[in-house]
C-alpha cells in the first residue's frame, strides 16, 4: 500500500521519514555500538517505574544482537590490530584454524556482561545531568543541551565500565589457552601490567563519543524538523525501509568516529613491557605510526565487517526488543 503511493520525486522525503521513524522505534535499543546518547523517558514512565522494563528489554535485545554478530565483531578487532593489510576471508580462516567454530565467540561473554551496568549508569547519569542543566527552568532542553547531557552521561558510563572494554578486546584476541576466563585475564593483566592497563585507549574512546553522538543527533534533529514542516501525517513505511535508513544513519556517525575506535583498540591490545618505547603506546604515537606505515586508509582498517554487522544487529535487536517488551508489559514508543 505504502509502496504503491511512492513516487520517484518523493524519495528524499521518504528517506527523511524513515530516519525519523527508526529513531522513534529504536529509542531504547542497543544496536551493538557503545557510544549512543541516551534518550528521554516520559514522565509517566519515570513515575510508574516502567523505565527499568525498557532498559531490561533493550539489554536483552543488545545481548542477543551482540551474540549473533560476535564473529563479525571479533573479525573487526582482528583486522584493526593487524600491522599489515589482510583479506577478510584469510582472517576468518585463521580464526577458524586457531580456535575452531567456538573461537568466533571469544570475548562475547564480557561484551554481554557489560550491557546492563553500562545502560543503567548511562541512563542514571543522563537524568541527573539534565536536571543540573535545566535547573528551575520550565522550558524543554534544546538539542545542544541534550547533546551535552548525553555526551557527559556516555563519558561517565564508559569510565565506569571501561576495564570491561579492555578485557573484551584482550579476550577476543587471545590465543587458545592464553586465558582460562574473565577473572584469569583480569588477574594476569593486573599482575603483569598494572592497574593502568585497564584504561589503555581511554582518551580516544571518550573523544569518539563526541563526533558519533554529535553527528547522530544533528542529522536526526535537522531531518526531523524539515520533515515536520513538510508533512502533516505519518504513514509508516515497511520494516526493511526503516532498517536500511537506520543503517545509513549509523554509518554516518561511524565514519567520523572510526579512526578513534581503531586507535583505542590498538592501545587496548598492546601488552606493555619495560622495553617498549613509551612514545609508541600513546594515542598520538599510534596515530603517527598508522599514518606513516599504512596511510590514511589504515585508520579505517576493519570497517567493512563493522558495516556488515549493522543491518543484522539492528534487525535482530528490533525483533528481540519487540518480544521482550511484550513479555515485560511495555510497548515501543
Amino acid at each position: 500500500m505504502y509502496e504503491q503511493e511512492l513516487a520517484p520525486a518523493s524519495i528524499p522525503d521518504v528517506l527523511e521519514e524513515c530516519i525519523y521513524l527508526i529513531k522513534e522505534l529504536m529509542k531504547y535499543l542497543d544496536i551493538g555500538e557503545d557510544m549512543n546518547v541516551p534518550d528521554d523517558f516520559t514522565q509517566s514512565e519515570m513515575q510508574t517505574g516502567m523505565w527499568w522494563r525498557h532498559l531490561a528489554a533493550g539489554g536483552i535485545a543488545g545481548a542477543v544482537s551482540r551474540t549473533c554478530t560476535a564473529p563479525l565483531d571479533r573479525l573487526k578487532v582482528f583486522l584493526q590490530v593487524q600491522p599489515s593489510k589482510q583479506r577478510i576471508g584469510d582472517c576468518f580462516s585463521m580464526m577458524l584454524r586457531e580456535g575452531g567454530v567456538t573461537g568466533f565467540w571469544r570475548g562475547n561473554g564480557i561484551n554481554v556482561l557489560k550491557i546492563a551496568p553500562e545502560s543503567a549508569i548511562k541512563f542514571a547519569a543522563y537524568e541527573q545531568i539534565k536536571r543540573l542543566i535545566k535547573g528551575d527552568s520550565k522550558a524543554p532542553l534544546s538539542i545542544y543541551e541534550r547533546f551535552c547531557a548525553g555526551a557527559f552521561a556516555g563519558g561517565i558510563s564508559q569510565t565506569a565500565i571501561y576495564p570491561l572494554e579492555v578485557l573484551k578486546t584482550r579476550l577476543a584476541l587471545r590465543k587458545t589457552g592464553q586465558y582460562k576466563g574473565i577473572m584469569d585475564a583480569a588477574f594476569k593483566i593486573y599482575h603483569f601490567e598494572g592497574v593502568g592497563s585497564f584504561y589503555r585507549g581511554y582518551i580516544p574512546n571518550i573523544l569518539g563519543i563526541v563526533p558519533y553522538a554529535g553527528i547522530d543527533l544533528a542529522v536526526y534533529e535537522t531531518l526531523k524538523k524539515k520533515y515536520l514542516k513538510t508533512h502533516s501525517n505519518l504513514e509508516q513505511p515497511s520494516f526493511w525501509m526503516l532498517l536500511a535508513c537506520g543503517s545509513v544513519s549509523s554509518t554516518l556517525g561511524q565514519m567520523c568516529s572510526y579512526p578513534l575506535a581503531l586507535v583505542r583498540t590498538r592501545l587496548q591490545a598492546q601488552v606493555v613491557h619495560p622495553s617498549v618505547d613509551p612514545a609508541s603506546v600513546t594515542m598520538s604515537g599510534v596515530f603517527k605510526t598508522i599514518l606513516r606505515k599504512e596511510g590514511v586508509f589504515g585508520l579505517y582498517r576493519g570497517i567493512t565487517p563493522n558495516f556488515i554487522k549493522v543491518m543484522p544487529a539492528v534487525s535482530i535487536s528490533y525483533v528481540v526488543y519487540e518480544y521482550s517488551s511484550r513479555l515485560l508489559g511495555v510497548n515501543m514508543t
